[in-house]
Order: structure tokens, then sequence, then C-alpha cells
């Protein structure tokens, strides 16, 4: 899978930067056959998981200051206190991300397609995606996956909202460089309308 893939000696080149260590364990078996690797070469990323790492712990490593280093965290901290950047972290074993989001979703509800895919695709963590992201960056010259695309994820917040992250470049160029993560707001019944009668 070429720079596509992310494995156990791939990780260790970067793990001084990002503060992790691999579990002193077996490297898990990669679940797919080689030719299903080679037809998915192109368009996913293979990567292996490292427990203990989180959203908040990386985004203690990166900071959120452009100007001072990058790649970095958008400055935000809504999430630091929400489970799935606290607490959610990798299990030791190998995902299959892909590098692009399919342009038939754009502007689409994710709602729509959570119903709809099949049961083995799924929206990926965020933890997952923010992961990948840095591991990516730095093994792959700097290269910036989701430069200007917000990625859906399988997390919610405490309210029930979905999350969604990337969009690592403002391409109007109003917002500073940083990894974003959001929250889509969904409608509530402390959500409506309040009348003005035009008098």
């Amino acid at each position: 899978m070429g720079a596509n893939f992310i494995g156990s000696e791939e990780l260790l080149k970067i793990n001084a930067g990002f503060g992790f260590f691999l579990p002193k364990k077996v490297i898990p078996a990669i679940p797919i056959s080689l030719e299903k690797a080679k037809s998915l070469k192109k368009d996913y990323i293979l990567i292996l998981g490292v427990p203990g790492v989180t959203i908040n712990k990386m985004r203690k490593v990166f900071g959120f200051d452009p100007k001072r280093s990058e790649p970095c965290f958008y400055n935000q901290d809504w999430y630091s206190n929400e489970k799935f950047a606290k607490e959610t972290t990798l299990d030791f074993r190998w995902y299959l991300i892909k590098k692009t989001i399919d342009d038939k979703t754009r502007g689409r509800n994710p709602k729509s397609f959570e119903k709809n895919t099949a049961k083995q695709k799924k929206f990926p963590s965020a933890v997952l995606v923010v992961f990948t992201f840095f591991a990516y960056y730095f093994l792959n010259k700097k290269e910036i996956l989701w430069k200007n695309d917000f990625i859906w994820c399988d997390d919610k917040d405490f309210s029930g909202d979905q999350v969604y992250v990337g969009r690592y470049k403002d391409p109007k160029g109003i917002n500073k460089n940083g990894f974003n993560i959001h929250r889509h707001l969904s409608i509530k019944k402390n959500y409506g309308f309040l009348w003005q009668i035009k008098i």
C-alpha cells in the first residue's frame, strides 16, 4: 500500500513526536488479504491503532497555535471534557480509513447514510481520524489529509450532537490553520420560534 500503510515500523519513526508507546505485544495480523490490500491501496490508509492515545493527549502535544508550530489543532476547547476527546482511544488493531470523502455524500445529512450503509462500513471515530491525520502528515512530507473537507464521525457529544472533524486550511483564508473538531447542532425541543407581531 506504499505511503498509505502505517504499521509498527512507520509509527516507531514518529512516536517521539507523539509521545506514545507501542504495546510490547505481538503485532496483530493484518485482517485483509494481499489482493484486497492491493485493490484498496490508492484510496484507503491501513493504519495500526495505538492504545492510550486520546484527542486531548494529542492536543497537548501539538498545541493550537500555527505561529508556534504546525501541524496543530484549531484553537477551540469546547470538547476537552467530552468523553470522545478525553477517554476514547484506539484498540491495538488495524484500521482501514478512506483518504478522501465520497463526492456523493457532500452536503448530505449523515443520518441518511447511517441507515443505508453496509454493515462493514461505518463512520470513523474522531480519535482515529485525528491520529491518522497527524501520523500521515509526519510520514508523508507534510501532506495534509482532508485539507478543506470535514469528516462525519461516529462520536456524539454529551447532548447527542454528532461530531465532525477536519478542514485543516480555511479555503477562504479567514480562519487560522488547525485541525478542527466540531459538532452538528441538531434541532431539539429547546429550539423554537417566537413571533414578533408587526404593529
